[in-house]
């Protein structure tokens, strides 16, 4: 054992000699969102802040957001919306009027949110409900709007929504029936006319209001339900060039499909969340090699793809084989994957904890949503999840940005089953380890020689890293040791803008074993595993008993270190003190020991 006690554990890179399958896989165009001129690199992420008020995405535009290279912010309903009992997270799909005044905030913390997100370079999205208003029924709207049945005063009025004549209360009961899909109700929501030219204008001047305050997206809420063609209607009546996607959830045998919609704008791809989930939760990731429209997905520059959103990770909008925050590492490494393959534009989720599925956000006793902010920071990973904020969801914004270039995929490598790794030609390479050994090898890549920080365990803040870093040699190699269900990330924009200066140290030790043990060197510092015997460095037995290996060590350093023996999970260490060595500032050494019994 090293001292008296073990330092802290950290990610390092071990020396393994392996070389991986080379291969390349061309992918669609990259997609952009709006313009990004006042960044170097495009912005490729937008992510969807589930239920946050106006006033707390203005702070995380400005602190977060904005400095971490994101694209856009997709926020709930801004609309006038129905109160219900319990204060469910669906009453802001339940619109009473088109005025701003929401659980989120009012109409003028609205108009600050965008003008201050825009001035950091991110743009604003709206979940735009124009498929329906409420619920048939009557109520108080949360502006103080009153409504009956099809009675919205100063709006609508019954002649302004479908009334399809069958299944008794008008609900939907067939998904094969196209007609029904569209006209009938959406469970008991008072189904828009949207093939009147009146109710068209109404949609269509509640749009233009939000880009008049400089709204620069929608996302279209259950656009299925919305003949295509009435869409587009809408849409020629809308100013500008607003960026649009529709949710469309396809299902198989049914008439209504998402590529009929891809003339209006982008498409929410829900394949891809239940295709992810299922392979990072049941399947192998060998699997992924192709994945993307080769599986039957919509073209990658229609897409809007995610791990999961607010409905599908309540087992709504489609449900299926979902990966949430619930499932800790493992959404880790999905959004890692997501966020490092080229294909779609990518929606992160950020939620809040819910125990069920029609919770709302923190609120207090009377539906007032809580603040993610809490004297000035944000209050994350209690009950505001806020998973964009993960370090290895969130600084692989800066990965797919700094990649965005290269929308393809090279250096392809799989063991087969859970284990994978890829390139994006010289901007980037990832691994991804979703088995529950260590995985150790030395990988072929396209990057440039030199030192990169790898980003999903460490920071990189101007031209230095906070962690973990890996060195790409002269041929364009890594050697590298992931820990079980964790992943390396390395891309241009984070490579050390000075290269520390090291010594190649040769560690040679005479050291009998049996059969099946093996012999590691283990010291203190990352090269050296951090004391952690899972992470030290194996050593050679070409001229048995010596092992021998060569490391690359900090020059001019004192360093700690030992040597172990290991068979599988069990660890011999040598005896008494550590043993110390202080590196040349230049050049190499060697060591030549005994192993102390």
């Amino acid at each position: 054992m090293p001292g008296t006690r073990f330092p802290s554990l950290r990610r390092l890179v071990l020396v393994v000699a392996l070389l991986m399958v080379v291969s390349s896989l061309p992918f669609g165009p990259v997609h952009h969102s709006t313009a990004r001129a006042q960044t170097s690199s495009p912005r490729t992420v937008f992510v969807h802040l589930f239920e946050w008020k106006w006033t707390d995405i203005a702070q995380e535009c400005e602190n977060f957001l904005g400095p971490r290279g994101f694209a856009a912010v997709q926020v709930s309903p801004p609309q006038e919306h129905a109160i219900v009992a319990g204060y469910p997270w669906w009453q802001r799909y339940q619109p009473v009027s088109y005025q701003l005044t929401s659980r989120s905030g009012t109409r003028a913390e609205f108009a600050n949110m965008v003008a201050r997100c825009k001035a950091v370079g991110v743009d604003i999205y709206v979940d735009a409900v124009i498929n329906h208003m409420t619920g048939v029924g009557s109520g108080v709207g949360s502006a103080g709007s009153t409504y009956s049945p099809y009675n919205y005063p100063g709006i609508y009025q019954y002649q302004d929504f479908h009334h399809c004549g069958r299944n008794g209360n008008d609900d939907i009961q067939n998904y094969g029936d196209r007609y029904e899909v569209q006209n009938c109700e959406l469970v008991n929501l008072a189904d828009l006319d949207t093939g009147s030219s009146y109710v068209r204008d109404r949609l269509a001047a509640y749009l233009n209001d939000l880009i008049s305050l400089g709204v620069a997206g929608f996302r279209i809420d259950a656009a299925k339900h919305i003949a295509a063609g009435d869409i587009a209607a809408i849409l020629s009546r809308v100013n500008g060039s607003p960026y649009i996607y529709q949710e469309v959830i396809g299902a198989a045998g049914e008439p209504i499909t998402p590529w009929e919609y891809t003339n209006n704008g982008d498409v929410t791809e829900f394949k891809y969340s239940n295709e992810i989930g299922r392979v990072f939760l049941n399947g192998k990731l060998a699997w992924l090699s192709q994945f993307g429209e080769a599986w039957g997905m919509l073209p990658s520059d229609k897409a809007i793809v995610f791990v999961d959103n607010h409905d599908n990770q309540r087992g709504h909008g489609g449900g299926g084989t979902v990966v949430t925050y619930k499932n800790g590492v493992l959404y880790d490494l999905a959004n890692v994957f997501m966020l490092a393959w080229p294909y779609g534009y990518p929606q992160v989720m950020s939620s809040y904890e819910f125990s069920n599925d029609f919770q709302g956000p923190p609120s207090d006793a009377n539906g007032n949503t809580r603040s993610v902010y809490v004297n000035g920071q944000p209050n994350c990973f209690g009950e505001w999840k806020c998973e964009h904020r993960w370090r290895p969801i969130a600084n692989m914004v800066a990965f797919r940005n700094a990649t965005a270039s290269t929308f393809s995929v090279s250096d392809w490598w799989s063991n087969g089953n859970n284990q994978i790794a890829f390139g994006r030609g010289d901007k980037g390479f990832v691994v991804i380890n979703r088995e529950d050994t260590t995985l150790n090898r030395t990988f072929q890549t396209s990057m440039a020689p030199g030192v990169y920080c790898n980003v999903i365990v460490a920071d990189f803040t101007n031209g230095t890293c906070s962690g973990q870093t890996v060195t790409v040699d002269s041929n364009r190699r890594i050697t590298v040791s992931i820990p079980p269900f964790s992943a390396l990330a390395i891309h241009v924009g984070a490579k050390l803008s000075t290269q520390p200066a090291t010594v190649a140290v040769t560690f040679n030790v005479n050291a009998t074993t049996y059969w099946g043990q093996n012999v590691f060197v283990v010291g203190n510092i990352p090269q050296l595993g951090n004391w952690n015997p899972a992470q030290a460095v194996p050593l050679s037995a070409a001229t048995y008993p010596v092992w021998s290996g060569t490391v690359n060590l900090p020059a001019n350093t004192t360093i700690e270190y030992k040597y172990i023996k290991r068979d599988g999970s069990n660890v011999v260490w040598e005896c008494c003190n550590n043993r110390v060595i202080t590196t040349p500032g230049s050049g190499s050494m060697t060591l030549n020991e005994t192993w102390r019994p």
